[in-house]
């Protein structure tokens, strides 16, 4: 029974299920341990986005007879230069739409509240148990308003800490870039035979996943947010870069990410014109059937081969546990396990096929 995989399976559950227990109760143990992880979580997760975009240049580059010192200072330059041109020509224009939203910002939260006083007058006309919700969301739409000098407060520090938090993802990046050869040796190391081989193909498997997943997630995300631009333009909508460059942003959550961005959207064109609303959430629709359609499988292909309904429930569930963080790598993280776990049946079936055929 023992060589069951059902019973190894349930005695993996209860060994895990314990672990976690015992490490819940001497939690206060690890305490510097996670002050230590969550100082270098974000400058080491940028540093791996960022070494996963530029590592085919660092390939093309080492082909062209480069020395690896040589190519490494190409690419953070190059980096550097993007950047700031991005800032020179976007910044500008950016910084003068976020200045004439903040200034604008009273009257347009007095309209919203004027079209939510409106909707609440024809509550009488709605049932009992939609009017409980109105008048519910209002209620939670006057809390939310009056903390929006703590918001500016939390923003304030966040973006203070994100700086300086920032300083570290080069230093990330560069070590990723020199040593990243030497991460699946280091492993396979510890095994040896066949097992050694599956170590490897795992790895290859695991980085082949993640690759695919950053580097067409924010190629499609760019493409959602130049679109997102076009359309707004073109129908004259304010603060059209800025709402924008939220679209793009926010694309990086699957699935969720445009339904997310187009509500500041409708939000602004409310008070610019109502029938403006329509025009966004016409613009938003065909951006994300396009995306869906067209650009994510012809970027992505099949690499992760998730379904809609198990992205959404990752992404409910992730962000109940782990706030905008397991959002945002619900999906990955999910693939990655979903790749370990393929492999794992493969070999199996493997060694199953092997002691058939001895047989």
């Amino acid at each position: 029974m023992t060589n069951k995989l059902w019973f190894q399976a349930g005695v993996g559950i209860i060994l895990t299920l314990v672990i976690i227990r015992l490490f819940i109760e001497v939690q206060g143990i690890f305490d510097p341990l996670f002050i230590i992880a969550g100082t270098i979580f974000v400058p080491l997760l940028l540093g791996g986005v960022l070494f996963y975009l530029t590592r085919p240049l660092l390939y093309f580059l080492e082909n062209r007879k480069f020395p690896k010192w040589a190519a490494i200072l190409t690419i953070v330059f190059l980096i550097v230069l993007v950047f700031y041109l991005l800032f020179a020509m976007v910044g500008p224009k950016v910084t003068e739409q976020v200045n004439s939203l903040v200034d604008n910002a009273p009257g347009i939260i007095n309209d919203v509240e004027d079209y939510a006083q409106y909707l609440l007058a024809q509550r009488d006309r709605l049932p009992d148990s939609l009017e409980e919700q109105i008048n519910d969301m209002s209620g939670q739409i006057g809390d939310r308003i009056g903390d929006i000098g703590g918001w500016v407060v939390s923003f304030i520090t966040s973006f203070i800490s994100g700086v300086i938090t920032l300083v570290l993802v080069p230093f990330f990046l560069i070590y990723l870039l020199i040593d990243h050869r030497k991460f699946v040796p280091f492993i396979s190391g510890f095994f040896s035979g066949q097992r050694k081989l599956w170590v490897i193909k795992t790895l290859k498997d695991i980085d082949h996943t993640l690759r695919s997943y950053i580097q067409g997630q924010l190629f499609v995300s760019f493409l959602v947010g130049v679109m997102l631009l076009i359309g707004y333009l073109i129908i004259g909508l304010d603060y059209a870069l800025l709402l924008a460059l939220i679209g793009m942003a926010t694309n990086v959550i699957p699935f969720l990410g445009p339904y997310i961005a187009v509500i500041p959207a409708i939000l602004i064109a409310l008070v610019q014109d109502p029938i403006m609303a329509v025009y966004v959430a016409i613009i938003m629709l065909i951006a994300q059937q396009i995306e869906s359609n067209f650009i994510t499988p012809n970027v992505m292909g099949n690499a992760l081969d998730v379904h809609p309904l198990t992205v959404i429930t990752l992404i409910l569930a992730a962000g109940n546990i782990a706030g905008i963080w397991g959002i945002i790598l619900a999906i990955p993280f999910y693939a990655v396990v979903k790749t370990i776990i393929k492999n794992i049946y493969a070999r199996r079936q493997e060694i199953r096929s092997t002691a058939t055929r001895e047989v």
